[in-house]
């Protein structure tokens, strides 16, 4: 006689399936993340056992006069995140705005926003390497012609941040697709009725789409925010080391160096927390202009 087997509960079930992903985060992330912020607080150096060293790392990075390194790659990581997160905002805004309604060929465009996002970073990087190259790079072979100054680009301490942030921006496919998705939740009476009422397309999108926006708005922005911080590390090591003379050292860069190529493990952690209260920080300020923001817009 065959016996039935009862079935789990399908939450059961659910759970049973993350118990793997679940264990992979907690070993591969979570742990290294907790022995990254105790190595903050000690003095390491992969060779001799690990002593304590209480705030003296964060001493360091924060007043040695004589390594300047930790705050020009703030400065260079404030400078990226404060020109790339709004122009990619604004970017994958304008593109959704535009490719929300259907017409012909807007599949094929939809795609092309999203394919640079799918391209491996050390493939984009070296691909931009290509670009920005001064001597044969496309873009100063189109300004030579054009009888337009050529840049070094990466060669220059003044230009080599902004390669950084143009590469950025065509980066933006996963946030076009979010805001594609935010702008048909929204219900097309909306939009009748405010067209009835005589509103024009800037009105419309001012107190009616903006505002319908804003939760994804935020999303992404915070998103953006996280990741401007981390993501420039395979472009950085690829293409500049940090050069020009530091002009495109990066916290994430820096941070490798200390750790991985001075093998001051401390001061690399210490680093590392910096960077996370500092992103934290943004955003808590970004969500208090989100609040003021929506307060006035309801007064």
């Amino acid at each position: 006689m065959i016996k039935r087997v009862r079935a789990l509960p399908y939450r059961t079930e659910l759970g049973l399936m993350l118990v793997p992903y679940l264990l992979g985060v907690a070993g591969l992330i979570g742990l290294p993340a907790l022995l990254s912020v105790g190595m903050a607080f000690v003095f390491y150096d992969a060779l001799s056992p690990p002593t304590w060293a209480g705030l003296a790392n964060f001493r360091e990075i924060l007043t040695d006069p004589t390594d300047p390194l930790f705050k020009i790659a703030l400065a260079n990581s404030l400078y990226f995140v404060a020109l790339a997160v709004p122009l990619r905002t604004l970017g994958a805004l304008g593109l959704a705005l535009w490719l929300n309604r259907q017409r012909r060929g807007v599949g094929l465009y939809r795609a092309a926003v999203y394919l640079p996002t799918v391209i491996p970073d050390v493939a984009y990087a070296l691909i931009w390497l290509w670009i920005f190259n001064p001597l044969y790079g496309p873009v100063n072979l189109t300004l030579n012609a054009l009888n337009l100054p050529t840049p070094g680009w990466l060669a220059d301490g003044d230009t080599a941040k902004l390669v950084f942030v143009i590469m950025a921006l065509f980066q933006i496919g996963e946030g076009f697709v979010v805001l594609l998705a935010g702008l048909q939740n929204i219900p097309p009476e909306y939009y009748a009725s405010a067209a009835v009422d005589g509103a024009n397309r800037w009105q419309i999108l001012r107190h009616l789409t903006l505002p319908l926006l804003a939760p994804w708005l935020l999303l992404l922005t915070v998103r953006d925010v996280i990741l401007s911080f981390q993501t420039t590390f395979t472009a950085n090591f690829i293409m500049t080391g940090g050069g020009p003379y530091y002009a495109t050292l990066f916290l994430p860069m820096e941070i490798y160096n200390e750790a991985f190529d001075a093998f001051r493990f401390g001061p690399g952690a210490a680093m590392m927390l910096l960077m996370f209260a500092l992103t934290a920080a943004l955003i808590g300020v970004m969500f208090s202009f989100l609040n003021d923001w929506r307060e006035a817009d309801e007064h």
